[in-house]
């Protein structure tokens, strides 16, 4: 593992990979990395010659300034866990380079904020997008500066962020850049809850109890066979924000779950569906964000 930290080194990096015809694989981070990560990262590692990896806490994404402080920070312990990885894989991945790419706020904008906004219609339209206003525009903003620094073949991205991906895509299709959009599964811990870096933010009573967002959206599944799209929003929706009412040894008033919205949308355009016959090709997928303990959680169930 190589770490670099200025744009033009890795632009340097980049285009002798190419002129080598080297497969080039993109996972773009915030650092503070999990086994969610790792996975993205062994992926990469096995599908391309040449992997980057950018641990980058993008500023313009946050539209709340006390979330952006508050994101974890762990730079060496991320390297460290890049490279054991890289070791463990050794004979096993394709890659002959991994690239750590950890730039500064000033290396990736030079110029100052950004000001160019990007806008991408009914998929940013709902969920995430009018609760957090900028977000989307943001994210495209610093995906795109990765893909034209990284110059990818592929860029990996995890599923637990779904409408990231489908904005991604959407970034794809605008700018007409050939890479290959790979979605990945969740990872998530043995009790059920998805892998997080905003996860190391909740307290140990919080953290026993976090797991019931994946267990009510598994039962939700279930639900599906034989409830229609509504019943089964309502339930979730209830079940969780009466959680404490129920199970007040675990759970009391000042830990209670908040959630903010339950989604049942079209897998592919994320627009809402009133029946699971009108999901198209791709199906439905119910998309979750739920507070708990001052943090902010998300995580989805595929119908």
């Amino acid at each position: 593992m190589k770490q670099i930290t200025q744009a033009a080194e890795l632009q340097q990096a980049v285009a002798e990979a190419r002129q080598q015809n080297l497969e080039i694989g993109l996972v773009p981070t915030m650092g503070a990395l999990h086994e969610g990560h790792l996975s993205l990262i062994e992926r990469a590692l096995k599908e391309n010659d040449v992997v980057v990896v950018s641990l980058f806490v993008n500023p313009i994404q946050f539209n709340n300034k006390e979330d952006l402080e508050k994101y974890p920070r762990t730079i060496e312990a991320d390297l460290d866990l890049i490279g054991h990885l890289e070791t463990r894989l050794r004979g096993e991945a394709k890659a002959t380079q991994l690239l750590a790419f950890t730039p500064t706020v000033e290396e990736m904008y030079p110029q100052g904020e950004p000001t160019e906004v990007y806008h991408f219609g009914p998929v940013e339209e709902v969920m995430e997008g009018p609760r957090r206003p900028g977000h989307f525009s943001g994210v495209a903003v610093v995906v795109r500066r990765l893909f034209d620094l990284a110059q990818p073949h592929r860029a990996y991205f995890g599923e637990k962020d779904y409408q990231q991906i489908a904005v991604i895509r959407a970034l794809l299709e605008q700018i007409k850049y050939p890479i290959e959009l790979v979605p990945c599964p969740i990872v998530r811990a043995d009790d059920g809850l998805a892998l997080s870096s905003r996860n190391m933010r909740l307290s140990p009573a919080a953290r026993a109890i976090a797991p019931a967002i994946n267990a009510t959206l598994e039962q939700a599944a279930e639900m599906a066979e034989y409830e229609d799209v509504d019943d089964v929003k309502e339930w979730v929706l209830d079940t969780l924000a009466s959680f404490h009412e129920v199970n007040p040894a675990l759970c009391p008033d000042a830990l209670k779950f908040e959630p903010e919205y339950f989604e049942i949308v079209d897998a592919r355009t994320l627009q809402p569906v009133e029946s699971w016959e009108a999901a198209g090709d791709l199906g439905a997928v119910g998309c979750i964000a739920v507070w708990l303990d001052g943090v902010r959680l998300i995580d989805i169930v595929k119908f």
